[in-house]
């Protein structure tokens, strides 16, 4: 994506961004890889993450944003991974010189519409007995997005923002990956869990949805409405719209969430 991410906007969930990560993680049964490479990496923590867990291993992280891996860079002072700038569509694995034991992609794939095209030469890339995980929101129906789609309609700019906003249509339902996988000489576990997040509940912020959509799928917007004007009156909107389909609750707001996940290990 042209627009710039914001490595501290999209932090400021942290705690429940990195809990498909972990969830992911578990089902990869890899215990001794050489190669493992993280696929939009973003600004790192997770990717130090598989450095711990796995110490002795080559760690690679790759994205396409430099904002990203500038904080990824600070948050690694001891050079533990190899962060790479590069588009997950034109990365090659043959540059790395040996099979891959561990690739993963978290929360990328959503942003690349070709991926379905991708994986297989992902796991063709990987050693016998390698694995390939990957997550992807499965949530471009829910309010979150479908009001937003509803305010670029209704918008001055609805042609320049509406093909923007359907990159949803990029992410399968979890038997599609299962299909592909399994086709491509794998065991596979697929899956998607909706994780119901209680967001802000010290009411610190009047939108908390709004703030975590800020960092994530309002970013195609942003890329479009340019002048200062016309993007607050686009955010207002779309934060009035949220607010009454996630209205605050004594505990905080409620902010389910729809995830798909797929665990692929090939075959020796």
């Amino acid at each position: 994506m042209a627009e710039t991410w914001n490595p501290e906007q999209y932090e400021k969930f942290s705690d429940q961004r990195r809990r498909p990560f972990a969830d992911l993680m578990s089902r990869v049964g890899a215990s001794s890889p050489e190669i493992v490479v993280d696929l939009g990496c973003g600004s790192g923590a997770p990717t130090l993450g598989l450095a711990a867990r796995w110490p002795h291993a080559r760690i690679i992280g790759v994205d396409s944003s430099e904002e990203m891996l500038d904080q990824a860079r600070l948050n690694d002072p001891l050079e533990r991974v190899q962060w790479v700038h590069a588009d997950v569509e034109s990365w090659d694995p043959a540059q790395l010189g040996a099979p891959i034991d561990v690739i993963i992609s978290n929360s990328l794939l959503q942003w690349v519409p070709s991926h379905l095209g991708l994986i297989p030469g992902w796991v063709t890339a990987l050693a016998p007995g390698g694995w390939f995980a990957m997550q992807v929101p499965g949530n471009f129906n829910a309010p979150s997005h479908t009001l937003l789609r509803e305010v670029a309609m209704e918008s001055p700019r609805a042609a320049a923002l509406l093909p923007r906003l359907a990159r949803g249509e990029a992410v399968s339902e979890p038997a599609v990956y299962l299909f592909l996988l399994a086709g491509l000489g794998c065991d596979v576990d697929t899956w998607e869990t909706t994780y119901h997040h209680v967001l802000d509940p010290g009411a610190l912020h009047s939108g908390p949805v709004l703030e975590w959509t800020a960092g994530t799928a309002l970013l195609p917007v942003f890329e479009v409405l340019k002048d200062e004007g016309e993007r607050a009156d686009f955010v207002a909107s779309y934060g009035r719209a949220l607010l009454q389909a996630y209205p605050r609750q004594p505990f905080g707001t409620v902010f389910p969430f729809r995830r798909i996940f797929a665990v692929a290990h090939k075959l020796p």
